[in-house]
């Protein structure tokens, strides 16, 4: 069986606490994304999330950094929070249009993030999951919804992203609930639980951890020590895996990123 590759990354590159920690004094702002792809493998694109942006942007970010480097995108938030789910087409078919395609080969997963207050209503999330096109100009689209709330712990849910192929965003956090149940050709993960006394935000037995992880996802296993609403299945296909240091105490991302990279293949 064959091994699926694995990035890790970062969300956005603009953010002032940054600077000095991370980004060297003196780095021009145009370079900071530059300077981030040379030290992680993915960058989580969060600008979108809040509005369109230009073909053309996305073409110059992909200039920006090397072969092989990845971009997931956050989905708008006028598709996702939205009192009736299925009404949405409209707005999905505004984001699907922006122009991200003009990332190439360098596209990744789209996220598509929902409110803490958003419950599972199974016959309006599939309706959602039904709008949700596999490529877009001609590009292969693969896409993660992240729920938090605790009333997707259902093994409906569950099936419904399997049979549609989506992956379920597993998130580390003390806020919202994880689930490590693997719904497509691909793991999405998103690690919200930094700490500002630890120099890499997640200590270095949880790095190790971590690591242990995300070989097992992208050898094609379910690590056993994760949190699953179905029984998760037997050994398979290798996955890519797409892990981001998000948040907690964001201005560590970039280093827990760059210490769990350090512990990879």
């Amino acid at each position: 069986m064959s091994s699926g590759k694995i990035h890790i990354g970062i969300g956005g590159w603009t953010f002032p606490p940054w600077r000095g920690p991370f980004y060297p004094a003196g780095l021009p702002h145009a370079r900071e994304l530059e300077y981030a792809a040379a030290h992680v493998t993915a960058i989580e694109i969060n600008a979108t999330y809040y509005r369109l942006q230009s073909a053309d942007s996305f073409a110059k970010w992909a200039g920006a950094v090397p072969p092989g480097f990845i971009f997931a995108i956050k989905a708008s938030r006028f598709c996702t929070n939205r009192k009736v789910l299925g009404d949405g087409a409209e707005a999905i078919g505004r984001f699907l249009g922006q122009g991200f395609t003009a990332l190439g080969d360098k596209l990744g997963p789209i996220l598509w993030q929902f409110m803490a207050a958003k419950r599972f209503d199974p016959a309006d999330f599939a309706a959602f999951l039904a709008l949700l096109p596999s490529s877009q100009d001609g590009l292969r689209l693969r896409h993660a919804v992240e729920v938090r709330h605790e009333s997707f712990r259902d093994p409906a849910f569950v099936q419904m992203a399997g049979d549609a192929g989506v992956a379920i965003v597993f998130a580390d956090s003390p806020a919202y609930p994880s689930i490590a149940d693997l719904t497509a050709d691909f793991v999405y993960a998103r690690l919200q639980d930094a700490r500002e006394e630890e120099p890499t935000g997640y200590a270095p037995s949880a790095l190790d951890r971590w690591a242990t992880v995300v070989r097992g996802w992208a050898d094609g296993r379910a690590p056993d020590d994760l949190l699953y609403v179905a029984p998760p299945p037997p050994p398979g296909d290798g996955r890519d895996v797409f892990l981001f240091m998000i948040n907690g105490h964001k201005p560590k991302a970039p280093a827990a990123a760059m210490a769990l990279l350090e512990r990879l293949p």
